[in-house]
């Protein structure tokens, strides 16, 4: 199983993002998927999670600026990032809980981080 993110970049203040993040390999079906960030000496949290079913969870600091999705494909995810701001630079990581073709549910698999960066 790989999770593979794309998107990250550099950006103005204001200016917007969309991170996405695709698992692949032998995954059966998607519980839930989301991302988290992490600053330079701060530890990880989490940004936004979307459920199988489509509930999601925000971080209060993104709320009304990010939007999380699905695929059509449903094991991909999205991350819309408006009104960035320099506080949002991190290491963005695409995490998963998923079951696999096995029939084994595996939690919190990490895929690579994507760095995002709000200057000007």
């Amino acid at each position: 199983v790989q999770l593979q993110a794309f998107g990250g970049g550099l950006v103005q203040p204001g200016q917007s993002l969309r991170l996405s993040c695709t698992a692949s390999g032998s995954v059966f079906s998607i519980i839930a998927m989301g991302w988290y960030r992490q600053a330079p000496g701060k530890q990880r949290d989490l940004v936004a999670r979307i459920s199988s079913g489509g509930s999601t969870n925000y971080a209060d600091s993104v709320k009304g600026r990010f939007t999380i999705s699905r695929g059509n494909a449903k094991n991909t995810v999205y991350l819309q990032m408006n009104s960035l701001k320099p506080e949002d630079t991190a290491v963005y990581y695409c995490n998963a809980d998923l079951e696999k073709l096995n029939g084994v549910k595996v939690y919190d698999y990490w895929g690579q981080g994507t760095l995002v960066t709000v200057s000007s």
